[in-house]
This record gives C-alpha cells, sequence and structure tokens, in this order.
C-alpha cells in the first residue's frame, strides 16, 4: 500500500488533505481512483488508512478508515555523522540509514574528506539527500522523516553530539570486543545515540582525540576494516537489534 506523508495540520476529523506534488504523484503518476486505499503518516508517530475521495483543484482529499499509533520507531533515537564520502555514496548510506531507524543524518566535513562543498552545492546535495530519506522513509514504513542536516565542521558536530546521552566513534585502531560490546549492551531504549563516521581514509588521530576528550567512546568493529557506507550502517544495525530486542 502506498504511503505518504503529512504534517498533523492536514489531518481533520474524518478526512486527510494532501496537497504539493504528492498529488500529482496521486493521480497522474500512480493513477489512484476513489476508493483506493493508501497508508498516511502525520510525522508524530500517527498513521492513517485512508480511502481517496475526490480530486479538487490542487489537492487531494482522502476519508480516513482507521487511525492508530506507528509502531516501527525504535526505542532510542539515533543520530548518524556521517563524514562526506566520494561520488554517491551518501546516498546510499541516507537511506539504508533511515530503513534502520535513524532519526537525523548529520553530513560532516572531516580532514580527509575528499569531497569540498561550497554553500551552493552543498544545499543542493542535502536538498536530494532529503529527498531520499522521504523515498526511504516512506518504503520502511517510518512514522515520520528522518532529517538530513546542513553540512556541519567537524567541531560543531562535536558540539552537537555533546549534547546526546551516547556518542560512538568506531575507529580501526580501537581494541577490546568486550569493551564495544560492554558499551552498547550499556545503552537503554529512551537514550539519545549518536555515531561518528569517517570518510574514505577514517578519521585523524588528533580528530579520535577530540572525540573522546568530548565523552565519546572509541569502539572497534571487528577485525576488519570497513568501508564508510558500512561501518554506519554496522553499528545501527547491531543498535536497532539491541533496542528492540
Amino acid at each position: 500500500m502506498q504511503r505518504f506523508f503529512v504534517t498533523p495540520g492536514q489531518v481533520g476529523e474524518q478526512e486527510i488533505y494532501i496537497e504539493g506534488s504528492d498529488v500529482n504523484h496521486m493521480k497522474n503518476v500512480l493513477r489512484l481512483k476513489t476508493g483506493e486505499e493508501v497508508m498516511v503518516s502525520d510525522g508524530d508517530n500517527r498513521q492513517y488508512r485512508c480511502a481517496v475521495k475526490e480530486y479538487p483543484a490542487g489537492r487531494a482529499v482522502l476519508e480516513i478508515l482507521e487511525a492508530g499509533d506507528v509502531d516501527t520507531e525504535l526505542p532510542s533515537k539515533i543520530y548518524l555523522f556521517q563524514g562526506l564520502p566520494k561520488q554517491d555514496k551518501m546516498e546510499l548510506i541516507v537511506q539504508k540509514a533511515v530503513e534502520l531507524g535513524v532519526c537525523q543524518v548529520i553530513p560532516v566535513e572531516t580532514k580527509r574528506c575528499v569531497v569540498k562543498l561550497d554553500d551552493k552545492k552543498a544545499a543542493k546535495k542535502v536538498q536530494r539527500w532529503q529527498q531520499i530519506a522521504e523515498s526511504a522513509a516512506k518504503q520502511a514504513g517510518r512514522g515520520y522523516i528522518p532529517k538530513v542536516s546542513d553540512v556541519m565542521p567537524f567541531p560543531s558536530a562535536l558540539e552537537l553530539a555533546g549534547e546526546l546521552d551516547v556518542c560512538l566513534i568506531p575507529y580501526e585502531l580501537a581494541e577490546g570486543m568486550e569493551y564495544t560490546r560492554s558499551v552498547i549492551e550499556a545503552i537503554r531504549p529512551g537514550q539519545s545515540v549518536g555515531i561518528f563516521i569517517g570518510p574514505e581514509g577514517g578519521f585523524e588521530r588528533e580528530e579520535v582525540d577530540l572525540a573522546l576528550a568530548s565523552g565519546a567512546k572509541a569502539l572497534t568493529l571487528g577485525r576488519r576494516i570497513l568501508r564508510t557506507e558500512t561501518a554506519g550502517l554496522a553499528v545501527l544495525s547491531v543498535l536497532m537489534y539491541h533496542l528492540e530486542s
């Protein structure tokens, strides 16, 4: 069943109003007819099973058939601080991170980032990544659309992460799987968690030291060196399993 996102203000007592580009998608791309059913999320963990009622000028009107809470969200908010990778790897990272339950993706400029974006290019990239996040949220049945923030320099990202309960930084020189296991198992539902992932080439040692001084915990992900597009997803998978079990 097709899924759409609206704001709570678009939800009435018996009807939901769809506006913007989704109207064209429903009417002319999906060719949804009167009576066909769709799922709608209000971005606040409420979802509605609806039937298409009519297409008045510039909008779609849906009749609410059933309403309920969304139970697809993780019990903790997880923030992925991703070092800017080369080429289109960020698109894959955003897509899969949203599927795995991340609540926000923060692109980060680090010293080993090969990609350098000026403000104009960065704005276009973030817009594209946000579109991918929305599509992934629809596919995964998420209760809201995770945000992709503007690109941040590493020190600013650390400052933001300082507001979270737990901050993790996988590092190829970290040792001790027992320590990694103990850190993950100590995370409790309701805690906010930040994950820092370096770009190709990883973090500079001084960046790791700065993160540790800010309260982050350096983890090992095993004996193998993971690519930047794999490392964050590996941590998210472990956290998803831990928090939902």
